[in-house]
């Protein structure tokens, strides 16, 4: 990349924010334009101060060089690549926020279907059901043909991510640390997926730790991606929250998916609905909302099959079925089933082991069992 060293000296810029610079970028056509400009220029057409046009002027010191020298050899290596604002591929309506980043570090890809894209985040602590909800409304999205986009945080996150892949749609991470670092660790897996049906993107350079403050900078460009936003479990202080009043500030659609009212991670959603965000039960709230913004292509394809096919397409019997309205999002001991059903013992841990077979249920320590996936109007 010839124009790594001008872009990173005007980063390196006191004074020159992310908005300012973006904006200088697009005014003079490139980075070396802009280093190039003169005093009068930079003021005059650019709208800097005169100090900050003096130090545009000035030169890069030798640790910045070493810096720039490290990345080109990373990217040589093909470690990951970096999208400038000035791509066409970089992502249209993260141009258009106040605080653009100048440059994405990335590995994976960005493709022009991933401009129809919708965030889902949520609680790190997230409980099953919020979980199973979460990878539901993800993969009936992303199998209408949106790109799901999260934090590859614990808990929602993860399943938002988990939920397009499960029905080979695509996805992207938005990174709080370095794009050479995957936060939290035991998410490398999931990231190898991810790259493998979307990217990971991070506006931080390689070896920058993911400190508490980068993530509020990392959701502005979570909402910043996408068209709206889904908050599916929140506490009532949550970064998700944070998200969503990015979002609502980047004229992005809100969406909130309720829960019970015992639920403490319940709470942040109820208060976004207070606030006015939309009610969501299902995708077609979703699709209610997006459908006019929608490029004319996919919004024709979507009116012609709106029902997005299930990620858990498993037919079930009339004995299966039986036994699973036994089983609940949350955990269900194996007594309570056997209580429900009209099944002889033997039976209920044979039509269960075909359950979990069909991937419709799940096992936990204790002789416990969980639904996987949710039906409509099920939470």
């Amino acid at each position: 990349m010839e124009s790594l060293l001008a872009w990173k000296t005007l980063q390196a810029v006191k004074g020159l924010g992310n908005g300012v610079l973006s904006r200088l970028v697009l005014r003079f056509g490139s980075p070396e334009g802009v280093l190039e400009a003169s005093i009068h220029e930079l003021t005059v057409d650019g709208g800097v101060s005169h100090s900050v046009a003096k130090r545009i002027q000035g030169k890069p010191d030798s640790e910045l060089l070493i810096d720039v020298h490290k990345e080109r050899q990373s990217l040589e290596q093909g470690n990951f690549s970096i999208v400038t604002i000035l791509d066409p591929i970089y992502p249209h309506r993260l141009k258009m926020i106040p605080d653009p980043p100048p440059l994405l570090y990335m590995t994976g890809t960005l493709q022009e279907a991933d401009h129809q894209a919708v965030a889902i985040v949520g609680s790190r602590k997230s409980t099953h059901s919020g979980g199973a909800v979460t990878r539901q409304l993800s993969g009936n999205l992303a199998a209408l043909g949106f790109t799901i986009v999260s934090g590859l945080a614990r808990g929602i996150d993860s399943a938002a991510h988990q939920g397009a892949i499960e029905v080979g749609g695509r996805t992207i991470a938005v990174l709080g640390c370095g794009i050479d670092r995957t936060y939290p660790s035991e998410h490398k897996n999931l990231r190898q997926q991810i790259e493998a049906h979307g990217g990971v993107i991070s506006e931080f350079p390689p070896g920058t730790a993911p400190r508490g403050h980068h993530f509020p900078e990392r959701n502005r460009v979570i909402s910043g991606i996408s068209m709206g936003v889904v908050v599916t479990e929140a506490a009532a202080q949550s970064g998700s929250l944070v998200t969503a009043r990015l979002a609502s500030e980047q004229n992005r659609d809100v969406f909130a998916v309720p829960g019970a009212v015992s639920n403490p991670m319940s709470r942040g959603p109820h208060l976004l609905i207070k606030q006015g965000a939309k009610l969501v039960e299902g995708p077609e709230d979703i699709l209610e909302e997006l459908l006019p913004q929608l490029e004319a292509p996919f919004r024709d394809r979507i009116i012609r099959h709106p029902s997005p096919p299930s990620p858990h397409p498993s037919q079930l019997g009339q004995e299966e079925e039986a036994l699973y309205n036994c089983v609940s999002l949350e955990p269900t001991s194996l007594e309570d089933v056997l209580s429900q059903s009209s099944f002889a013992p033997a039976e209920v841990m044979s039509i269960l082991l075909t359950l979990e077979i069909k991937g419709v249920i799940r096992q936990l320590p204790g002789a416990r069992y969980v639904k996987v996936s949710v039906k409509q109007g099920e939470r």
